[in-house]
């Protein structure tokens, strides 16, 4: 048994709508072994392994389902149990998920196990450390070799795991408000592998770092941790505090003790958690013990006068007191017959108690600091204490060592609780504990004395959320409100395009309407992120991590996500939901890759898009495969997009008062017109478009179709719309790669990134529909990675409509031979009759470029397939045709140029003047309009 492949998503996926992992198994001689023939000898010390799996309900939907599929006469196979395995040992570690499935993937012993995960690192060792439990149990001749260490022990594996899950999860504080906020809507990330969390997104985030906000004055934290200065700025408030001096040797302590008088207390200057703290210290030599155990924390310590009572801390938030709560140190009760050792053992047993912050309670352990607090009382760990006697194990208080908190909010005095506030709102916090000691806590301390000890600048919430006794306390609630008030918004609006062609200009054409609206929209496109339409991260960035870097930008107010088939295979989406989701195409490209073989497939995986779409989906009426999507999507409405004004699905849909957005014929030309609630809307006409070169490029009315979809959906004024169409160009600045047009060369040259054929087929067709005095010569190619079938498809959209054809590779060969691609294409042209004489393979893309360069003449119109978009760009803007050198680029089996046509004499005497006329009769026109 072996795991070959894992997968972790982090958002939306194929799977789940949420972070699940995806491991490939193979079971090997263990497909022959489902646990009707494994028996109790593996199912029994599995259950008593993890208990909990009992509260699995499976495929029986109950608890105990889980355990009946174990027991049935048909037993159920090893992925299966380990995907429950990894669940419930996330559950022990304290997180909360449930989600799993297991499918059989087509090969004997071969499984796709899902399961749920909360955080990365602990999902992927729960994995692991499943497969080793499960290897464990197995009779010993099953076991696969070296998958069980001897010295291997599941209980110390369990705990280690527990530990390790803890130390990258988020700590209970930071957790009561991430969970406050998802209550709340509120979407949230985590920054760092500690406790730094952003709450909501773009200009409307918060920041928190456990229970410190992005709204806590640095100051007030300063203060706080400087214990000296706190003391002294309430004691000049008249609040109560301890006598307390600061030293920095064990000679100066004991003289500040006996200055302040026995019994005292020694703590660190700057320390917190009760680290380093040791209290009733009554001789010279404990506060000697006492010095040298804070300087481990601090190089100054505080010598500090000993307040009796309880310990309580009182949690202030935005100037008012939510909880308090009285800590008693982990401790055990004496009973006359067992040792310490044993007590501690039994107190343990407490299912309350556990690992760290894994349960309410932590576990006590009997350890150095144990022992020293044993020995200030005359005992050891083998010590039997009398019936009754309390002892305590720790001199301070935190939950974290064992301690137990009782909540005492109902009881507390008024005037305990208003000097709890008075004592955060004079050191300038938002968030606040008072750490309060207090004979009586339901009394005032004008009556019964007490003394504030500390002020917290990141209190601890878990004793309020989770207390021992009392009632628990929703503390974080309050935080959360604070940072956003009722009313005020946490969420961008967050638009999600894709598509096999055309998704990088749609994502463009809307980023730029809705700059052109006033928001400050960020983009993430294949070449790159964009953060009001400057580019702050180059690369192909269409995968969840460029989503995180858009959502993480305190400028931006709107998101648009170009999502790629790629990255939702790798990781799933960036989001869990989007407002508007459009998908606009699903054609063959990439297909043979990944698991993904058919049209179909690729179309469920573009799918996911509109799955999570709440606002709108917006969908290709013309494309059969996208509009069955329609049935799968859960947003509030469906806007189809479609170039046929006769769709009679979407006439139907029209006037049910859906919405759509129509491509509709008038005495001027082509109308881009939208239907929304019964209204009739015409927007403009697509010869005003720039980017569809007069109406021409239908491809790019299609994607500017979209664009007027998503935008309208997303509440964008029409005036707007309209505003940012006429102002968006094809040029290489704003749409790099797509539909560049550089006419400053004698010959046009169009300049494109198409990597498939239904992308080549498009320019193509554009190609055709160009008036063009001269040759059409193109320059050919395809990704290494597609199959040799989509190679010859990309060359026979190409058959028929050019004088040239030049076969080239891209710069990455992507697993093929130097010049297998441009071979492929050659041979495909040949195939469907293309003369060998018009055809040339140069494999190298600068060569190719260049010899396509020198082969124009005026009147000639170039068709560029490009890779390396920004150095083929330079090469096309910086040729010279008069400086050019007269050696050609060497050619592979490349034919004689004598035989290509020479039109150069025949057109020469007449084409400037043509050329002239034609671009004022498009000035004159563009005028007029």
């Amino acid at each position: 048994m072996r795991i070959h492949d894992r997968s972790i998503y982090v958002g939306p996926s194929l799977y789940a709508r949420f972070p699940v992992i995806r491991l490939e198994m193979d079971l090997g001689v263990l497909e022959d072994w489902p646990t009707s023939k494994l028996g109790e000898a593996f199912i029994g010390p599995l259950l008593e392994a993890l208990p909990g799996l009992h509260e699995h309900g499976c495929s029986y939907g109950e608890p105990g389902g889980f355990v009946r599929r174990l027991r049935e006469d048909e037993g159920t196979w090893m992925g299966h149990i380990l995907e429950h395995v990894a669940i419930e040992l996330q559950n022990v570690a304290g997180e909360q998920v449930t989600f799993g499935k297991t499918r059989g993937s087509g090969l004997p012993g071969h499984y796709t196990v899902i399961y749920e995960y909360a955080q990365k690192e602990e999902g992927i060792e729960a994995g692991l450390l499943a497969m080793r439990l499960l290897c464990s149990l197995l009779p010993v001749e099953l076991r696969p070799d070296g998958s069980v260490p001897d010295s291997w022990a599941w209980q110390t594996a369990r705990d280690e795991y527990i530990r390790y899950s803890q130390r990258r999860a988020l700590g209970p504080s930071t957790a009561s408000l991430v969970h406050a906020a998802e209550a709340r809507g509120i979407p949230w990330m985590r920054l760092n592998e500690q406790s730094l969390v952003q709450l909501g997104q773009g200009k409307f985030q918060q920041r928190i770092q456990a229970t410190i906000t992005g709204r806590t004055p640095h100051i007030a934290v300063e203060l706080a941790s400087d214990k000296e200065e706190t003391n002294k700025i309430l004691a000049t408030l008249g609040l109560p505090v301890p006598r307390q001096e600061l030293v920095q040797s064990e000679d100066a302590a004991v003289t500040a003790a006996r200055r302040l008088g026995y019994p005292i207390v020694t703590k660190p200057f700057n320390g917190n958690h009760g680290r380093g703290i040791s209290i009733r210290l009554t001789t010279p030599e404990e506060v000697r013990a006492g010095f040298l155990v804070a300087r481990e924390h601090s190089r100054s310590v505080i010598v500090e006068s000993f307040v009796e009572g309880d310990d309580h801390r009182l949690l202030v938030v935005n100037g008012e007191l939510l909880a308090a709560t009285r800590r008693t140190p982990g401790h055990v009760v004496g009973d006359g017959t067992r040792s310490v050792t044993q007590l501690i053992e039994e107190v343990n047993k407490d299912p309350r108690r556990g690992v760290g912050h894994e349960k309410v309670l932590t576990r006590l352990v009997l350890d150095e600091q144990a022992e020293a607090m044993l020995a200030r009382v005359g005992l050891t760990k083998d010590s039997v204490p009398e019936a009754g006697l309390i002892i305590f194990l720790r001199s301070t208080a935190n939950l974290s060592t064992g301690g137990t908190a009782t909540d005492v909010t109902d009881i507390i005095h008024p005037d305990n609780r208003d000097m709890a506030v008075r004592a955060i709102q004079a050191i300038g916090l938002d968030v606040g504990g008072v750490d309060f000691l207090s004979p009586d806590i339901s009394e005032s301390y004008k009556d019964v004395g007490g003394g504030i000890c500390e002020v917290n600048a990141a209190p601890g919430f878990r004793m309020h959320v989770s207390p021992s006794e009392g009632t628990s306390r929703d503390v974080a609630g309050p935080v959360i409100d604070m940072l956003f008030p009722a009313g005020t918004p946490s969420r961008v609006p967050v638009a999600a395009v894709t598509g096999t062609n055309g998704k990088t200009t749609t994502a463009r054409m809307l980023a730029h309407i809705t700059k052109m609206a006033g928001y400050i929209p960020g983009l993430t496109t294949t070449d790159g992120v964009y953060i009001d339409g400057q580019r702050t991260v180059e690369g192909d960035m269409t995968g969840p991590v460029a989503t995180r870097m858009v959502l993480a930008d305190p400028q931006i107010d709107m998101a648009v996500l170009e999502v790629a088939r790629g990255g939702l295979l790798r990781a799933g989406m960036g989001v869990p939901y989007v407002n508007v989701g459009a998908v606009l195409n699903v054609q063959a490209d990439h297909l043979g890759l990944k698991g993904i073989d058919t049209l179909e497939q690729l179309a469920e995986v573009k799918r996911i898009v509109v799955e999570v779409a709440r606002d709108c989906a917006v969908l290709n009426a013309d494309d059969p495969l996208v509009l069955k999507m329609s049935a799968y999507t859960e947003a509030k409405s469906i806007c189809y997009v479609t170039m046929n004004p006769q769709h009679a699905l979407v006439r139907e849909h029209i006037r049910a008062g859906g919405r759509a957005c129509a491509l509709e014929a008038g005495v001027n030309g082509q109308m881009i017109t939208l239907y929304d609630k019964g209204s009739h809307i015409p927007l403009l006409w697509t010869h005003l478009v720039p980017a569809t070169l007069e109406g021409r490029a239908l491809h790019n009315v299609q994607n500017a179709m979209f664009a007027v979809a998503m935008a309208f959906s997303m509440g964008i004024k029409l005036e707007a719309i309209r505003q940012g169409l006429r102002t968006f160009g094809s040029t290489f600045y704003q749409a790099p790669g797509r539909m560049n047009i550089f006419e400053e060369h004698p010959f046009k040259v169009i300049f494109d990134y198409g990597h498939n054929a239904h992308a080549v087929g498009a320019m193509c067709e554009l190609a055709q529909r160009l008036d063009v005095l001269g040759r059409r010569i193109i320059v050919l190619a395809g990704p290494g990675d597609r199959r040799d079938e989509d190679l010859r498809a990309i060359a026979e959209t190409a058959v028929g409509k050019f004088d040239h054809y030049i076969c080239r590779r891209d710069d990455s060969l992507r697993g093929r031979d130097g010049d297998e691609v441009p071979g492929i294409l050659a041979r495909a042209l040949k195939a469907k009759g293309v003369p060998e004489s018009q055809i040339s393979i140069i494999p190298d893309e600068q060569e190719a470029i260049e010899a396509a360069l020198h082969m124009g003449r005026p009147g000639d119109l170039l068709l560029i397939f490009a890779d390396a978009l920004t150095r083929s760009w330079k090469q096309v803007t910086k040729f010279r045709p008069e400086g050019a050198s007269p050696v050609r680029p060497k050619m592979v089996e490349a034919p004689a140029m004598e035989s290509l046509p020479q039109l150069e004499d025949e057109y020469s005497p007449i084409l400037e003047g043509l050329v002239r006329d034609e671009r004022g009769v498009r000035m004159a026109r563009e005028e007029e309009d």
